[in-house]
Parts: structure tokens; sequence; C-alpha cells
């Protein structure tokens, strides 16, 4: 056999060649693969939308559950919404509590000056009497001598030294003050308790505290009237002896004297109020 222009040819619908059997139908392989091609673009796209779907349902469930309180985020009837319990980060357990603090009512000043047990502060003629003069409104008065002694009777007239005694005085303490002719000595005397103190105030019916001179102040309450007051606060009881340093008498209608007198007074309540406040506001502020 030979082989040339004429001989036998292989190739598509040709017959014979070596191990050849029946030539394949390309034409019906072709659309079968065109068809197989058009499935897959198919289920992309079906599978594509079915993706959107649900992203857009979890969209949807996030705005109403955001907004769940709002009558318009849902078309759903009240029956079929999701309770409190099944919404994700829904607790069961109860809410936290805590018990309402009330701090502490600041220290009474009071409490600290009606005994001796809680009454700790330094207590001498300066810091009760500070300064070289005090003013009471438009008055100024030039401070003179003060002294201290644990002898109260010793610094008084008789009648007042009895009650002093009689309810355990523990100090007497004296400042004088003079202005235009018009002396005063301011006693305070200390007791333990308060109860102490109030107890000479009731049963104090006459006697002074003796005048006390120098420093500026002449002798005054020697002889002649002079006007004398007495109160308690706490566990100090205070006490004026007002005179002129002339020897004149005081009259009961001697209002300049009564005033200077009164001033004083006041000054010494004063002076043991601070005492107090200045303790109560240590112990405020104190470190727990």
């Amino acid at each position: 056999m030979s082989f040339g222009q004429g001989g036998p040819q292989w190739g598509p619908g040709g017959t014979g060649g070596p191990g050849s059997g029946p030539a394949p139908d390309w034409a019906a392989l072709a659309e079968a693969a065109e068809a197989r091609t058009r499935r897959r673009k198919w289920l992309m796209i079906g599978g594509g939308a079915l993706a959107t779907v649900g992203i857009a349902a979890a969209v949807a469930i996030t705005v109403v559950s955001a907004n769940s309180d709002e009558t318009s985020a849902s078309n759903k009837p009240a029956s079929e919404l999701p309770t409190a319990a099944d919404i994700p980060g829904a607790s069961k357990d109860p809410e936290p509590s805590f018990e309402a603090t009330t701090p502490p009512p600041p220290p009474d000043p009071k409490d600290f000056i009606s005994s001796a047990k809680k009454d700790k502060a330094p207590l001498t003629p300066e810091g009760l009497f500070p300064g070289k003069s005090l003013r009471a409104g438009e008055s100024v008065y030039k401070k003179g001598p003060t002294d201290s002694t644990t002898q109260c009777t010793s610094v008084t007239q008789p009648a007042l030294g009895s009650v002093l005694a009689k309810h355990d005085c523990t100090r007497m303490i004296r400042a004088s003050y003079i202005r235009d002719g018009i002396a005063v000595t301011v006693g305070v005397a200390v007791f333990d308790t308060a109860s102490d103190a109030a107890k000479v105030k009731d049963q104090v019916k006459k006697g002074l505290v003796n005048s006390l001179s120098g420093k500026g102040v002449p002798s005054f309450c020697r002889t002649g009237v002079c006007r004398g007051t007495y109160n308690a606060y706490g566990r100090y009881a205070y006490f004026t002896t007002t005179g002129y340093t002339s020897g004149k008498n005081v009259i009961t209608s001697d209002r300049k004297a009564y005033g200077v007198g009164d001033d004083l007074a006041r000054f010494a309540f004063h002076r043991i109020n601070q005492r107090g406040e200045a303790q109560a506001s240590a112990a405020a502020n104190a470190p727990q």
C-alpha cells in the first residue's frame, strides 16, 4: 500500500486508522457542554439572590431590634414578636441594686464644748481672748490684762464663789476691756460637764467676778455699784462685771454701761462657740 494524495485519510468523520472505532459526535458534545454551562450560571445567579435575601433579612432584624419601641418598626402582630428573654443579650438575672448611702451629719460644735472628755483644744487666756482689742459694731474696746487660775473662788465675791465651788469649777479665765471710761472684766468659769455649768447659771442670785485692772485699765468696781451678768454655754459659765473707772455708780437706766456689758457678754459667748466650731471642723476633716 502506498501513501499519497489519494491514500486513506484520518480526520473528523473519517474511518479507519490504527485502533480506531466509531468517531465521536462532536456537535452533540458541544451542545451538552453549552447546556451544562448555562445551568451553572443559573445556579450561581440563584445562589447570589438567596444570599442577598439573607442579608436583607439580617438588616431588617437589626433595625427592628434597635427601634423596638417604635410602632412602625414591624408589621407583625405583637404575639409574633420576640420576647425580651429571646433577644440576644437579654438577661434573666435581676438588675444590680445599690444601697443608698447618706453622708453622716457634720459634728455639732456644742458637743465638743459640753464635756471635758471631748473638749481637748488648748485653753489659755490668749486663746480665749485674742488680740489687743475687739470691735463690736462701731465700738472698739482696748484689751487690758488677762489671767487664769484653778482657784475659782479666789477671784470672785463669796456669793458667786460658793456656787462655783459647789459644782466643781476647775478654772476661771479673766480678761478686762475698756472704752470711754467704762471698764469690763469678763470671767469664764470651766466645768467638766455642761450640766454643772447650767446649774451654776440657775443658782447664781448675786455676787460678781472680781474686776481685773492693769495694762491701761484703772482700778474699778472696788467700791460703789457695778453691773453684773451671768450665763452658760456648754461646759462654760461666763460672767461680766461692768463699772466706771471714775467710781460712778451704774444705775438701771444707764444704757451706756449696760450696752458695754452686753457687748462683752456676747463676745464671751462668741469665743466659746468658736472653740466648739474649730474642734468640730477639725473632726470633720480628719482622715477616716
